[in-house]
């Protein structure tokens, strides 16, 4: 049929791909960053910062921990084995897992991040981007972090990164009073990371780095883009891009698939 290709030809081209980029050393992609000469990165935070969906483990933890009502855990559960089922999209998904904490008092949802991220979390930071993120910091560059988990656990996870909560872009609602409400404010996901990004007025920032084809957009608008610890999906993006990427000594050898990822 028109428009179809030989699946030889295809593997080809991406072998063919695969050879204009490679995967960097630890020397050479802080020699790449820091060669970029940037002022202002912008960072991915869950699976390029640590290891993990710090988003998804919150959820399921503070589920368990009780925070939340049966009916709310009931509605989440429904909705995010529809998400698997790829029936609901990321956006949503990712909104709706921030609503579901509605009517609690925001200090109890920093307290409850603040206990998860220490305990299941901060032992998966990825010591090559602390050491980068605290280098790029002293050398006066602009940090940013852009994240789709909501904004309680991304600002636990960067306390031991020099990126202040102020810079912080993640998914968040209206609180009014001290009370979480229902009203989304932003989700950087996909695209909606680059829109994140514009609204500060950061329109192409000098270096960005993420992990997932969820941060494909940010990674494109950058003037210098470094895919870290990248999933299939985005190693294929790469590859098509002519990229190369980082993969932590943590993570090499583990299984870097995200979810909502299409199977490359």
């Amino acid at each position: 049929m028109e428009g179809m290709k030989d699946p030889g030809t295809n593997a080809q081209n991406l072998t063919s791909a695969r050879s204009a980029s490679s995967q960097w050393t630890s020397e050479e992609f802080q020699r790449q960053v820091f060669e970029s000469r940037p002022r202002v990165a912008v960072f991915d935070c869950d699976g390029t910062l640590w290891s993990g969906d710090a988003g998804y483990g919150f959820m399921a933890w503070s589920l368990e921990q009780g925070l939340v009502s049966r009916s709310t855990i009931d509605w989440i559960d429904t909705r995010y084995r529809a998400y698997l089922a790829g029936e609901v999209s990321e956006l949503a998904i990712c909104g709706e897992m921030v609503l579901m904490y509605a009517g609690l008092r925001e200090d109890e949802l920093r307290s409850a991040a603040h206990r998860y991220f220490e305990e299941f979390v901060r032992a998966r930071i990825f010591p090559e981007m602390a050491a980068l993120t605290a280098a790029l910091a002293r050398a006066g560059v602009e940090l940013w972090a852009v994240s789709s988990t909501n904004r309680w656990v991304v600002a636990e996870g960067l306390r031991h990164f020099p990126i202040p909560e102020e810079r912080i872009l993640a998914a968040a609602v209206h609180v009014d009073n001290g009370i979480i409400g229902s009203r989304l404010i932003q989700v950087p996901t996909d695209e909606e990371k680059a829109v994140a990004l514009r609204r500060i007025g950061i329109y192409t920032p000098d270096a960005a780095f993420g992990n997932s084809i969820h941060d494909l957009a940010m990674l494109e608008m950058a003037r210098h883009p470094f895919p870290v610890n990248p999933s299939p999906a985005l190693v294929e993006a790469a590859v098509q891009r002519g990229w190369n990427w980082f993969r932590p000594a943590a993570a090499e050898g583990v299984d870097a698939a995200v979810g909502g990822e299409p199977s490359p």
